[in-house]
């Protein structure tokens, strides 16, 4: 049903006009748009997952017949779909005047890299897949999760949220982080380089920074760990998946484990450990870092990846941390409070609180701007 937006009434004379309707109107309006937003955002994981993207690549301009054959789906449904993309900009079409199955719809190169060149810096398409596929699918349970005061476990959300979330952080391990260690922890770059060195990845998920690193590296060993099984079971499937000419699966392993407990003394000396986008997620935050310390040969590092939030909460909170904050409330919070006792960070975990769980560890902390809008690094070492 459309949304009843109407004109605000006209004043009566002599009445001074009532700035609440306009509030209001200005206020659905805005809803409205980001209820269109949705709704788009919706048939772009439909175009994902049911390969339309994939066909129009393969073919070019082409009908709506032509696409649904590609696709092995009904042509109809997909000319509905077609048409719909085209007016929300992501296709083009030829001869729009032109009978509904004559005419020729087109994928534009720039699009197609964004929704499906996972290797191009701006592959955004786990964008779509997380929230969609992810975070919506669990609203009921979420719900319920809410009112009974309790969290929802990681594996509550599934195969979309695993992948997208590791389709976000995959440009930012393959494009960033070799430049961000080189230049702001140059000393842990030249030991990394030594035979016999090794880093341990905590909180891997599905291995794409594990893997990352052991390229970076390649006389290291690196060592993954996640709590989650089926994590485990992505990065073991994608470290097979690796060309073997680059010989990852002599020097890197992992392992189900939690973090927290991790750090044994038959498995410290390490001279990077990292956890990367997912220290905010945790229950005990300062016991995880308590065993990262455990793990780092002496003169080594944790090096930390979250996001990049203000200093202190603010109503006028750029549209990076709306939008951490939104996923907070819909995923990392009430993971984090999945288990008891929890810390209850939630996404938005300000540089303050990362000292105060770093020091509570038995950490110094050193802030790192690398001047992207959705992550900064911290460098914790080890205090005398």
């Amino acid at each position: 049903m459309a949304p009843a937006f109407r004109n605000p009434s006209p004043a009566r004379r002599g009445q001074p006009a009532a700035p609440a309707a306009d509030s209001t109107q200005a206020f659905s309006l805005r809803l409205f748009g980001a209820g269109l937003a949705s709704a788009e955002l919706m048939t772009c994981y439909l175009g994902l997952e049911l390969g339309l993207y994939e066909a129009l690549r393969r073919t070019g301009p082409a009908t709506a017949a032509r696409v649904a054959k590609e696709s092995g789906l009904d042509a109809r449904m997909v000319r509905e779909w077609l048409e719909q993309q085209t007016c929300a900009g992501v296709l083009t079409v030829d001869a729009p005047g032109a009978q509904p199955e004559t005419r020729r719809f087109t994928l534009p190169s720039a699009h197609a890299e964004a929704l499906l060149d996972a290797d191009s810096p701006n592959w955004i398409a786990p964008l779509v897949v997380m929230p969609i596929g992810g975070m919506a699918a669990v609203l009921p349970q979420l719900v319920d999760a809410y009112r009974d005061r309790r969290g929802l476990p990681y594996a509550a959300y599934g195969e979309a949220l695993r992948g997208g979330q590791a389709g976000l952080n995959r440009g930012v391990f393959e494009h960033h982080l070799p430049g961000w260690i080189s230049r702001h922890l140059p000393d842990i770059d030249a030991r990394l380089r030594v035979p016999g060195s090794s880093i341990a990845d905590v909180a891997c998920g599905s291995g794409l920074s594990t893997l990352a690193l052991a390229r970076m590296f390649p006389d290291a060993e690196v060592h993954g760990v996640d709590l989650d099984e089926a994590s485990i079971r992505d990065a073991e499937a994608n470290l097979a998946g690796a060309d073997p000419a680059e010989g990852l699966s002599d020097r890197v392993r992992f392992r189900t484990g939690d973090a927290g407990e991790a750090g044994g003394a038959e498995s410290a000396g390490h001279t990077l450990v990292c956890v990367f986008d997912a220290l905010h997620d945790m229950s005990a935050p300062v016991d995880v870092l308590r065993a990262c310390r455990r793990l780092m040969a002496p003169g080594g590092a944790v090096l930390l990846m979250e996001p990049s939030v203000g200093e202190r909460f603010t109503p006028a909170a750029p549209d990076s941390e709306r939008f951490h904050y939104a996923v907070s409330v819909l995923h990392c919070l009430p993971v984090g409070m999945s288990r008891t006792p929890s810390a209850a960070t939630g996404t938005v975990m300000r540089p303050d609180t990362v000292r105060g769980y770093a020091a509570e560890a038995g950490l110094d902390t050193r802030v790192i701007d690398v001047g992207h809008p959705f992550h900064r690094l911290y460098r914790l070492t080890a205090r005398p």
